[in-house]
């Protein structure tokens, strides 16, 4: 197995029953960033700041430092002379995930004017294309505008996975991927989500910029 699965199965034991789902996801992601496809994340609460630490982690450098190629490099060159090299220093390599909770303006504009459960939906139809793939956060499983976003992601021919608790939710009978960590308490639930997305992210990050 992975060395970065072994290591996260060595600090937290009770994840060993996910281990199979994390490697699950971690291949779809892989092969949708392959084909030049994307990711999409959504939760609420704290799972929507976890949203936001995974776009963190994949779109910068998380553990590597992922220089620019050197036909990039030679292009900013050429658009700048003076500061091409400078933009390439200072750009890093990046594996295209978009937060679905970050865009306050619609998300409030949608829940007013149209319908609250749907803001995550309606940005997986305005994003959303056949190949790229959603990740849902739900400590529950029965987030309702997770399992909406879900429903729509595949009604648009994407792949979804899901991170839960132990029991699921309906998001475990919907999604392609669930990885239930197994707890129950929203925060025990949070706190095991964190070294399984950091696993993908890590993995993820070798598979493309080792």
């Amino acid at each position: 197995m992975n060395a970065i699965m072994v290591n996260m199965q060595r600090k937290y034991p009770e994840l060993a029953g996910c281990a199979n789902d994390v490697l699950r996801a971690f291949e779809i992601i892989k092969s949708a960033f392959y084909t030049g496809n994307k990711l999409l994340i959504c939760g609420n609460g704290g799972s929507a700041s976890d949203s936001e630490h995974i776009v963190g982690e994949l779109m910068k450098g998380f553990r590597m430092k992922r220089p620019v190629p050197p036909s990039f490099r030679t292009k900013l060159i050429e658009v700048d002379p003076e500061q091409g090299d400078y933009m390439a220093d200072h750009l890093q390599g990046a594996l295209p995930a978009i937060s679905l909770v970050s865009q306050q303006g619609l998300i409030s504009a949608f829940s007013n004017d149209v319908e609250p459960s749907m803001v995550y939906a309606q940005q997986v139809y305005g994003y959303g294309k056949p190949g790229d793939v959603l990740l849902g956060l739900s400590t529950s499983g029965n987030s309702v505008n997770v399992i909406r976003a879900v429903q729509v992601a595949k009604a648009a021919g994407m792949i979804s996975i899901v991170m839960t608790g132990k029991a699921g939710g309906v998001l475990k009978t919907i999604s392609d991927v669930t990885i239930c960590v197994p707890w129950e308490e929203t925060s025990d639930i949070q706190e095991r989500h964190l070294p399984v997305y950091h696993a993908l992210c890590l993995m993820l990050e070798e598979a493309f910029f080792e």
